[in-house]
């Protein structure tokens, strides 16, 4: 009788092993899109990009400061937060429109390998910045930086699909400690060339072109494994309905199907708000500290690497609290903290290396956790099915819809001329996206999402 028992069990077990060896393997694989991309978000856009790229905008400027892109006057000192806002205009009007493909089509790696090999060959392309051509650096970042958000829609879209609802917090947050593990690493190889331009025979322009590129090449490099390792699922399609013909159709029905979900909505809408603030002090952090507090390159080289750090820690360690707090009162926490370092960053004396650095780890311990729970939080929210959809309106607030922040950003600066006041008018971003977010019942959200609760969220 035991013996029957158990042989009766055995295929069950078997299967529930193989299903986990199998979801192991894809969340190996798909935490290392993170080790790939972040490299440009660490290297590119906070650090090397935004400073090169002023002051390539300044060559360029007129007597009065100004350049004029399509005869528009911009003061050279706003032109990469206009860039950056300009990305993600663009980005808002594909990133849809991949989502729905994705999902009609069940081709989300195909999709995935051509926004992240089109973005690592436009980061790459960097490498032919120089002496004025601040119209290229722009046209550059706008691709690069498109096509990083709608390779990130297909990513996170596969975070329910390759993890269970209980492993979500933990599979989430050692994507992005994968992430910042992959940026502290380049950050110190670009910190030799940079620093050793001259035992290297290269001038610093030269060698901040090289830690540009690399970062493409890094990319294209890593975004291999996640190729190999994620796979499609099958979907069923609607009779008669094929995916190309058919894009802008679903956009406007999965927009529909949205307000099924209000909850769902609800939290969009204040991670819209606070995310709009986290990903402008991410872009616009290295020009306050090289404009304003007059910090030499390898100082901020420096404290984005202690950044990265710190992220790596951040992130592990606030998922641990989400598992015994919830992922809503962690982030929640983490706004606090946000809105307390950039009321302390206004303050921050000039030429003093040790405050800026103290400022980089208070952004580094909150900046990993509260991208990786408010990730893993959405993914409960998500109905069965609609995951590259629902993701391609999350990756709007993550990347799509955080223009304004870049665009208060510089028309703080355009109007004041100060990089402080400028830094300050973010505080607005965490202040309502704490509001917002804390009015969210989660539990009852994930529920009229179809899904199952976990214990704590």
């Amino acid at each position: 009788m035991s013996a029957r028992t158990t042989a009766e069990a055995e295929p069950g077990a078997e299967g529930e092993r193989t299903a986990a060896a199998s979801r192991k393997r894809e969340q190996q694989g798909w935490y290392f899109y993170d080790f790939a991309c972040s490299v440009y978000s660490s290297s590119v856009l906070t650090v090397f990009l935004g400073p090169y790229l002023t002051a390539v905008a300044k060559a360029a400027a007129d007597s009065e400061g100004y350049v004029h892109p399509l005869g528009i006057p911009v003061r050279a000192g706003s032109y990469f937060a206009y860039s950056v806002s300009a990305s993600v205009i663009v980005a808002v009007l594909i990133m849809p429109l991949v989502g729905a493909l994705a999902d009609r089509s069940g081709r989300k790696k195909p999709l995935l390998a051509a926004a992240a090999y089109t973005g690592a060959a436009a980061t790459t392309g960097m490498f032919l910045l120089g002496g004025d051509r601040y119209l290229l650096g722009g046209l550059l970042l706008i691709v690069a930086n498109a096509s990083l958000s709608v390779s990130m829609v297909l990513y996170n879209a596969y975070l329910p699909q390759i993890s269970t609802p209980d492993e979500r917090d933990t599979v989430s947050s050692r994507g992005w400690a994968f992430g910042y593990t992959s940026g502290a690493f380049v950050l110190v190889l670009n910190l030799v060339v940079y620093q050793g331009h001259d035992s290297f025979g290269l001038t610093e322009g030269e060698a901040v072109r090289i830690c540009l590129a690399s970062a493409g090449l890094w990319w294209g490099a890593f975004a291999v494994i996640p190729l190999r390792r994620l796979r499609d699922r099958a979907v069923v399609r609607e009779p008669g309905a094929g995916p190309a013909v058919s894009g802008w159709k679903q956009l406007v029905a999965t927009l529909k199907d949205m307000r099924r979900y209000p909850l769902t909505l609800s939290f969009l809408l204040a991670y819209l708000i606070y995310n709009d603030g986290v990903q402008t002090v991410i872009s616009q952090a290295s020009i306050y500290g090289s404009e304003e507090l007059e910090l030499e390159q390898s100082t901020l080289i420096v404290a984005v690497l202690l950044v990265q750090v710190l992220a790596v820690a951040g992130a592990l360690g606030m998922g641990r609290l989400a598992v015994r707090y919830g992922a809503k009162r962690t982030i929640l926490g983490s706004l606090l903290a946000w809105g307390v370092t950039l009321a302390a960053g206004y303050f921050l004396p000039a030429r003093t290396p040790m405050w800026f650095f103290a400022l980089a780890s208070m952004i580094g311990l909150v900046l990993g956790g509260s991208q990786a729970l408010s990730r893993s939080l959405f993914s409960h929210l998500v109905p069965a099915g609609k995951e590259a959809e629902y993701f391609s309106a999350y990756e709007m607030s993550d990347r799509g819809l955080s223009w304004v922040g870049p665009l208060v950003f510089g028309l703080t600066y355009q109007v004041t001329g100060s990089y402080r006041d400028a830094i300050i008018s973010l505080v607005v971003f965490f202040a309502l996206g704490f509001v917002l977010l804390a009015r969210v019942p989660v539990r009852r959200a994930v529920e009229a999402a179809g899904n199952p609760v976990p214990e704590r969220i």
